[in-house]
């Protein structure tokens, strides 16, 4: 039976989700392999193709091994994977999907009465350009940090006090170990504070020749039902031509009746306007190209329902 050598970013979630992978396969008897991808890592002539625009990114570093044969299957992030697959590459499967939504975490000296108990002016931390400016579109007083890195150094970077708050996705605290003592946690309801194209999901990816891999992807890993509504979400950005960094929100969920329900947000800079959309149809056929319209249509600027996150 094929041995599958996996490629993972050297960080926290994309461990947790290869070694995920690779029990799902083992239970399969598949013998598995785990190469995990660090920051520093150099890996010699990893841009066969010019189609890697980010060199240094875990996204081109994977692709690159994919291409040289150095693994067979890639996991990363399927919101920070281009929509448009370089040469030679397929995103064969998705994974289930974690929770999609973003959280606060609030010094309790930055308590406040207003909207998200933040007080008047606080200082956010964030690390995208799609957080601060839905943020800002209900809470115009607030002003912003960037921060980066993992969950735990820009928790650390809040218990110095550089920020009153910082935004991070949900899924973190499931996964982090953290120390959440004094902090007061806001759970900000995707219908409301959108998030971003695919968060949440994990991608697998494989080179496109390689029909044994996709094929062992389609039948363990593969997860339909979350394919069919990040694709309308990643359709979307694709029409855009922002990429990850455009101040661009879309979440997709079908209902109990099979309907497509879509929310989605989009401002042409952070500190500009937002325009949002509210969209259902029975079928995804057409839906992107109906949220695109909207989003683009400057009578939905600035709208937006009053937060039940309080």
């Amino acid at each position: 039976m094929k041995k599958i050598r996996i490629g993972t970013p050297g960080n926290t979630l994309g461990i947790w989700q290869a070694n995920l992978v690779k029990e799902k396969l083992e239970a399969q008897s598949f013998e598995v392999e785990l190469a995990i991808f660090n920051a520093k890592d150099h890996l010699g002539n990893r841009l066969e193709s010019a189609a890697f625009e980010e060199r240094d990114s875990f996204a081109a570093k994977l692709g690159a091994a994919l291409l040289r044969g150095d693994v067979d299957l890639a996991v990363n992030y399927l919101k920070e994977l281009p929509t448009t697959q370089p040469e030679g590459l397929v995103i064969a499967g998705v994974s289930h999907r974690e929770n999609p939504a973003d959280v606060l975490l609030i010094r309790s000296e930055a308590i406040g009465n207003q909207l998200f108990k933040l007080k008047l002016g606080a200082v956010v931390g964030a690390s995208s350009t799609r957080q601060k400016a839905q943020l800002l579109s209900y809470r115009p007083d607030l002003n912003f940090l960037d921060i980066h890195g993992e969950v735990p150094s820009q928790l650390e970077e809040l218990r110095n006090a550089d920020c009153d708050a910082i935004l991070i996705a949900a899924a973190d605290l499931t996964h982090f170990q953290l120390n959440l003592d004094g902090l007061t946690v806001v759970n900000l309801h995707v219908r409301e504070f959108v998030p971003a194209p695919a968060q949440g999901v994990f991608a697998y990816q494989c080179c496109k020749e390689d029909i044994e891999t996709r094929n062992i992807i389609k039948q363990y890993l593969h997860t339909p039902a979350i394919s069919a509504v990040t694709n309308v979400e990643r359709k979307v950005m694709k029409m855009i031509e922002g990429g990850c960094h455009l101040p661009l929100g879309v979440y997709c969920e079908r209902d109990h009746s099979g309907n497509y329900q879509v929310w989605a947000a989009l401002a042409d800079a952070w500190d500009l306007p937002v325009r949002r959309v509210r969209l259902s149809q029975s079928t995804h056929l057409g839906l992107a190209e109906r949220v695109l319209d909207g989003l683009l249509d400057p009578a939905t600027s600035n709208q937006h329902p009053a937060s039940s996150n309080q």
